[in-house]
């Protein structure tokens, strides 16, 4: 099969034949239609996260936010069958483990990512482990270039929105108008809040006025802090972070009102190292709630397939381009500068 793999950090992606997967007794190898390129996977190039334990052995295939079709399964595979159209969340589970068995296999102790943990989506083929837990059917409103619009950044914003317990009518700020926070704005919108896009591109900011933003800040051009407060009268009832930024994080937990809740999205990048510090008596005076947030688990997806398919919700916006495996280190270039828009998604393999 033809694949893009990472050879070495920050270089060129390697592009060419590789050896196609082959399923073992519970796997299941679905031919990739739609491949999303990520801010994650950029961070795997990069060579970032080696503190929280993402730091990839290369070579690899990235790639972890996909749609397609089944080609083959393993012997002990019973809920799914060759042609079953499918996507699968970027974080596979075990199964077994307790958060696994509570619904919450985002928080799997053994939890693995494509592209990190093994080869990932850039590719004619991917192989899926544990393919009856890890695989969600698609319904037939949801093609597979959406499935691979929400396999990562969307449904964390979908999750993150629901972390933040945002309400409607309720004002919600959001850090960062790339991938996550625009699917945050839509999201948030769709459940009726208030919201007010936060970023320091004017493009960004109009793509999420066009996403349902109530209000946008140019972070370059105003007191995030002071804007928030101004426009909200006193403060946001939840405030997402999608960067990963001290900058970012430090004006989503400033921009609250007493009571209110940050929702931490974003990882950080090596200059923070995971490391932020936090406005303590802030927080212990207002009583503030921090969330931290990761993926979506298996159990919500049928949430967000349903608010998908009945037209509430429209990932498929967000594709800014269709693109081939051929371009994909350019795209990885622009990230490192942030001239990426939207999602770029891979639907040429050849």
């Amino acid at each position: 099969m033809r694949a893009a793999q990472i050879h070495e950090h920050q270089k060129p992606l390697r592009i060419g034949e590789v050896p196609d997967p082959t399923p073992g007794p519970k796997d299941v190898i679905v031919r990739v239609e739609a491949c999303g390129v990520c801010r994650s996977d950029w961070h795997a190039w990069m060579g970032d996260w080696e503190w929280i334990g993402l730091s990839p052995k290369l070579p690899i295939i990235p790639g972890h936010e996909m749609g397609g079709v089944i080609e083959a399964v393993g012997k002990d595979v019973k809920n799914f069958r060759v042609g079953d159209r499918v996507t699968t969340p970027f974080h596979e589970g075990c199964s077994h483990c307790a958060n696994c068995m509570s619904g919450h296999s985002n928080r799997c102790d053994n939890l693995a990512i494509f592209g990190f943990s093994y080869d990932g989506a850039y590719a004619e083929y991917v192989c899926v482990p544990n393919g009856d837990f890890n695989l969600i059917r698609l319904p037939d409103e949801v093609d597979t270039l959406t499935a691979a619009a929400i396999g990562c950044r969307y449904m964390t914003g979908y999750h993150g929105v629901l972390r933040g317990n945002v309400q409607p009518g309720n004002w919600l700020a959001v850090h960062g108008s790339g991938g996550v926070g625009l699917s945050a704005v839509q999201v948030g919108n769709a459940v009726g809040a208030m919201v007010i896009a936060v970023d320091v591109d004017d493009d960004k900011l109009a793509k999420a006025k066009e996403e349902g933003a109530a209000a946008v800040i140019n972070a370059r051009k105003e007191n995030v802090t002071e804007a928030i407060k101004e426009i909200t009268k006193g403060g946001a009832h939840c405030s997402i972070d999608a960067l990963g930024i001290r900058d970012t994080i430090l004006n989503s937990v400033l921009c609250l009102r007493k009571g209110g809740r940050h929702v931490q999205i974003g990882l950080t990048t090596k200059e923070e190292g995971g490391m932020v510090g936090l406005p303590i008596d802030a927080i212990t005076a207002m009583e503030l709630e921090i969330v931290g947030s990761i993926g979506n688990p298996h159990s919500a997806y049928d949430g967000l397939l349903t608010m998908i398919a009945k037209g509430r919700l429209n990932p498929a916006s967000l594709v800014s381009r269709e693109v081939s495996l051929d371009d994909v280190s350019g795209i990885l270039d622009d990230m490192t500068n942030f001239r990426t828009f939207g999602f770029n998604v891979i639907t040429r393999f050849k």
